[in-house]
């Protein structure tokens, strides 16, 4: 099986080819505000230096939130017309799940976590003992994490690539695509048509809409 990973939730392009159990590209670069600009031609250098071809792709497996909206819809849109235009099977997972399934830590409790500005995040609590969500994602202030933190017996990581002013260690976040792709092949299709952004929240234009209605 021969599996396409995409995931531009963030400011970064990770994005990586698995055949069978040997992944065969990879790319793990930053973009910033140049993502929309050269995603889709770094993963078309991708299938072109390996000489694979998008018919060979058994399987999409694509972020669809939280993070940045436009990050989301960019990798999304790329996912969702390969899937269909190449009849491919199609799955999504967050991203939160990604970055907590990713860490290599010892601490007893991984809180993986994205700035939403204005003094929110979107985050999640993972068990690392017990290998399991105790919170599910949430766009959430960083007051009230704080306090659901603060009733936990044991140490936290925040897992994150943001500049985030907290009282916890915190360790970057690097995805391991072989790891989260075998944990996620399995997972059953989706119709492309019925994918959907997982915002967590309204956007702005959504917000500023509903203050004047």
């Amino acid at each position: 099986m021969t599996i396409l990973y995409l995931d531009t939730s963030s400011s970064f392009l990770y994005t990586a080819i698995k055949k069978d159990d040997e992944i065969i590209a990879e790319i793990k670069e930053k973009l910033d505000n140049n993502l929309s600009k050269f995603a889709l031609s770094r993963i078309e250098g991708m299938f072109k230096i390996k000489n694979i071809s998008y018919d060979e792709i058994d399987k999409i497996i694509v972020v669809n939130g939280p993070g940045s909206f436009t990050g989301i819809r960019i990798g999304l849109t790329i996912a969702k017309t390969l899937a269909w235009a190449k009849k491919i099977s199609i799955v999504t997972i967050s991203s939160l799940e990604a970055m907590a399934l990713s860490a290599d830590s010892s601490h007893n409790y991984i809180v993986p976590a994205i700035d939403a500005r204005r003094n929110f995040l979107y985050a999640s609590i993972y068990d690392n003992k017990n290998k399991s969500f105790i919170m599910n994602e949430k766009y959430i202030s960083i007051d009230t994490l704080n306090v659901a933190l603060g009733n936990l017996y044991g140490d936290v990581v925040f897992i994150t690539n943001d500049k985030l002013d907290i009282n916890y260690d915190i360790e970057p976040y690097d995805p391991k695509i072989d790891v989260l792709i075998d944990k996620f092949k399995d997972r059953e299709a989706i119709n492309p048509h019925s994918i959907d952004a997982n915002y967590l929240k309204l956007t702005e234009a959504e917000e500023k809409k509903l203050k004047e209605d």
